[in-house]
């Protein structure tokens, strides 16, 4: 019995079943009695240090940087080969000395990309050593994107303007066809280098070329031609020297603009010049009287200009001018140097743009009075000697009939 009390006492007291498996019902004021929360774990001091909380910090934000920079590099990589904004095809000059930065800068503000920092960054680390952004002027397609324009630019391949000089100009002309070009840049020299040695031919060049450039393009050019042709020239024909063979070729030159007369017009100067006759040729009187900038196309030549005393009146002279009368081409050059083997010592214009040849006085007047005939005909002024532009055959068509004497 008194086992039994002290069990009840200690259900009661624990409000745990007794050890029998009986529940012991609790009173209503100990029912809504609330229990007792057990209280949480107690944080290490290790736990609550202050540079554990930083380091924790610091790791947040480690973390967050990452995936920033992910995005930044994956949204740079994708703007530099996207398309760009540009709209319409434009050229973008480079000029000289620009450093990338400045590239940047002027593609961003020309509105060719979008952004200027990612241009320079990812073209800073794509371009090699030795590489660089080249100076030029550059047509940049429609929607190019940051990446084409940087191969673009680092290629080089920029815009080529072109400049034509035909043969038979005189320096001074080549000058003033220089001078008007819109594109070259620097002043046209004041000197001029010697006549003859500037070579007729057709450049290329990108903006920001000098016109000396040019000049010394000419030059190197002429040179190099003139010493190929001298080279490999016919043993036979009676020159001395490199100008005495620029000279002839530019008289050539001047002479006829029939590519295929070119040889058969000098084999009639040098066979001249062996048997110690004049040349009397007519582009000769139109250097003496009007030089480098050439015959006013409203002047017409006279016969009473032959007679007029030049140290280029051939008419007067016996052997070559002082100087080359214009600038030769190559064919001109060619002709003097491998001249046709003939025994003409005449030429007269035919009427149709070429002319007609004879080894003979006797033939060569027959060949003037047909020439004679076809200028009454046109009611020609017979005291016009050359009535055209200097250089032409049709030109030194009245003058030719003086050929006949030496």
């Amino acid at each position: 019995m008194s086992d039994t009390n002290h069990s009840n006492e200690s259900a009661d007291q624990s409000g745990q079943p007794a050890q029998n498996g009986r529940i012991i019902p609790k009173s209503p004021n100990e029912a809504l009695r609330p229990e007792r929360v057990p209280e949480p774990p107690k944080r290490s001091k290790k736990a609550r240090s202050q540079v554990i909380i930083f380091l924790n910090f610091l790791m947040t934000m480690v973390v967050l940087a990452c995936a920033a920079g992910i995005f930044a590099f994956y949204y740079a990589i994708s703007s530099y080969q996207d398309p760009g904004p540009l709209e319409t095809n434009t050229n973008f000059i480079v000029r000289n000395g620009a450093g990338l930065s400045e590239i940047a800068s002027n593609l961003e503000r020309n509105n060719i990309i979008s952004d200027a920092r990612i241009f320079r960054y990812l073209t800073a680390t794509r371009l090699n050593d030795g590489e660089s952004l080249k100076a030029g002027e550059y047509e940049i397609k429609a929607k190019a994107s940051m990446n084409d324009i940087m191969e673009l630019l680092k290629s080089g391949k920029s815009i080529l303007y072109s400049i034509s000089f035909p043969e038979g100009l005189t320096v001074r002309q080549m000058f003033n066809r220089m001078g008007e070009d819109a594109v070259l840049e620097g002043e046209v020299p004041t000197a001029l280098p010697p006549e003859g040695s500037l070579r007729p031919d057709t450049y290329k060049f990108s903006r920001g070329t000098k016109r000396t450039e040019i000049i010394d393009q000419m030059a190197a050019a002429q040179t190099k031609l003139v010493d190929q042709i001298w080279e490999k020239r016919d043993p036979s024909v009676p020159l001395k020297s490199k100008e005495e063979f620029v000279t002839l070729a530019s008289i050539v030159e001047k002479e006829t603009g029939v590519a295929d007369e070119r040889a058969h017009v000098a084999s009639v100067f040098l066979n001249r010049l062996s048997k110690g006759m004049r040349l009397q040729s007519d582009p000769t009187i139109i250097y003496g009287l009007f030089g480098g900038d050439g015959k006013p196309a409203d002047r017409p030549i006279f016969q009473s200009d032959l007679k007029k005393e030049t140290p280029y009146n051939t008419y007067a002279i016996k052997g070559l001018p002082p100087t080359p009368i214009a600038n030769p081409g190559r064919d001109a050059l060619e002709a003097v140097a491998n001249p046709w083997k003939s025994a003409d010592l005449y030429f007269v214009a035919d009427g149709t743009g070429g002319h007609v040849f004879a080894a003979t006085l006797d033939e060569h007047n027959a060949n003037v009075k047909r020439w004679r005939k076809l200028q009454a005909e046109k009611g020609s002024d017979p005291n016009i000697a050359v009535d055209g532009q200097p250089g032409s055959a049709q030109a030194d068509e009245p003058a030719q009939q003086k050929k006949k004497t030496n």
